[in-house]
């Protein structure tokens, strides 16, 4: 077992590319937030999930206090260096701005509270005090945003809390599925670590917790347990020759571009399936490590994707182009992918269908898989009492996180579907709330 001391010296950032929300210096941060009104009831922080006082925070940099901004952000959003970084400000808090009813450009939200955070992880500020532990312990499963925020929570109340995270580094998608030109490896590490130091948790690393034997030594052995279990590899489509070498999940893509760069040349020709905020970085990605052509399909019209008009508009910035109305039924090719065969598809009065006779072959050097994730439907079933709905979900009260069986709390991507790494966070929070409500009931 190992804990996460100085773990961003165990891993080297590799970082081709540039930040899309670059550090601001002092001088920026100024003249940023004296455009601040500081409204009331701000409509930016009602957008913030997490609930952050951002006309506070904001007021607090323009008067020269950053650490008390820094302190503002944290308490509120245990992520806020991280959120600072990978949000999508686009549509939430700068979304919300009143500037932009003015046609103004919105208040620089999210820079500004990674300029505030920033400088409190580097000076290495302390912001809470930890009570005595209580006699009580938690076990969290996964070392994501929602693990990590359910942790440091309960560790405010005195709880002894253990982390254990499969994998040999923390913080969920922020670390392995978040592009590198939005959040660096090292600035997502650094945030776990700080966290780690002001609150005391431990973090087990390369620990599944997968069996019903696992599962039941952790019971044995504490008295509450979150399940931030997030979700799987990427879904199969189940359509012929996927099993082709140059066939790869979009999530597996990306973290081998942030961990495990081989630096071999990239495709020439990329397609990229799917319609959502991981293809668009997917195909980003793509085109900026030098693929010559990359083509985002969506088997719906352009209007229907579900990612953010911002993703798709930098991805188009690149290079990419976009290409609807177009679903794959084969990956054609000899001994590796050579292109994938595509038919047309129309929506008609609500319904979605192919068109016979419409199909015809692109090129291609790699196809990237942006389909969709596993739900880690096998671990759940190890629980007794948990229920998830249709989408494999699991079910949770939605003010607590408690599940139906109720010494087990979730939050993250395993209870929302893939949400954002604000939304963890924010249901991380809660659910540490919860366990404490509950424990002191028993």
């Amino acid at each position: 077992m190992a804990e996460s001391k100085n773990i961003q010296k165990k891993h080297t950032p590799w970082q081709p590319f540039a930040q899309l929300k670059p550090l601001m210096n002092a001088s920026e941060a100024y003249y940023e937030s004296s455009r601040c009104l500081f409204c009331y009831n701000a409509p930016c922080t009602l957008a913030c999930p997490t609930a952050i006082d951002i006309p506070l925070f904001i007021r607090q940099i323009n008067n020269g206090n950053v650490t008390g901004a820094a302190k503002t952000i944290y308490q509120s959003n245990y992520l806020g260096n991280t959120c600072g970084k990978v949000c999508p400000t686009e549509v939430l808090c700068e979304g919300a701005c009143v500037f932009t009813k003015m046609n103004i450009n919105a208040l620089d939200i999210g820079r500004l509270q990674n300029f505030a955070t920033n400088n409190a992880i580097l000076t290495d500020q302390k912001f809470f005090e930890i009570p005595e532990e209580n006699g009580k312990t938690v076990a969290v499963i996964g070392a994501g945003p929602a693990g990590i925020a359910c942790a440091c929570e309960l560790r405010s109340e005195g709880y002894k809390v253990d982390i254990y995270e499969a994998r040999n580094n923390p913080s969920g998608l922020a670390l392995h599925g978040v592009a590198p030109y939005k959040i660096t490896n090292e600035e997502a590490l650094m945030e776990v670590e700080f966290l780690r130091k002001q609150f005391g948790f431990s973090v087990f690393y390369n620990k599944r917790i997968t069996t019903q034997e696992d599962i039941e030594s952790l019971e044995a052995r504490y008295d509450a347990i979150f399940l931030g279990i997030g979700l799987g590899n990427s879904a199969e489509i189940k359509i012929k020759g996927e099993d082709k070498p140059g066939c790869i999940g979009a999530t597996e893509f990306i973290e081998q571009i942030k961990l495990h760069p081989d630096g071999k040349p990239m495709a020439k020709k990329v397609i990229v399936l799917g319609g959502g905020n991981t293809a668009m970085d997917a195909a980003s990605e793509s085109a900026r490590l030098g693929a010559e052509k990359v083509i985002v399909a969506y088997r719906r019209a352009k209007d229907e994707m579900k990612a953010y008009y911002f993703e798709y508009d930098l991805a188009k910035v690149t290079g990419v182009l976009g290409m609807f109305n177009i679903a794959p039924v084969e990956f054609v090719g000899e001994s590796s992918v050579e292109g994938v065969k595509f038919i047309r598809t129309e929506t008609v009065n609500g319904i979605f269908s192919t068109i016979p006779g419409s199909e015809f072959i692109l090129d291609c050097d790699l196809v990237i898989k942006a389909t969709g994730q596993l739900k880690q439907t096998s671990v759940i079933a190890t629980i007794p009492g948990l229920e998830m709905d249709e989408a494999g979900r699991i079910l949770v009260n939605q003010s607590s996180g408690q599940t139906m069986n109720l010494r087990y709390f979730a939050g993250g991507d395993a209870v929302n579907g893939g949400a954002e790494v604000v939304n963890a966070a924010a249901e991380g929070k809660i659910a540490g709330k919860g366990i404490h409500a509950f424990l002191t009931k028993l």
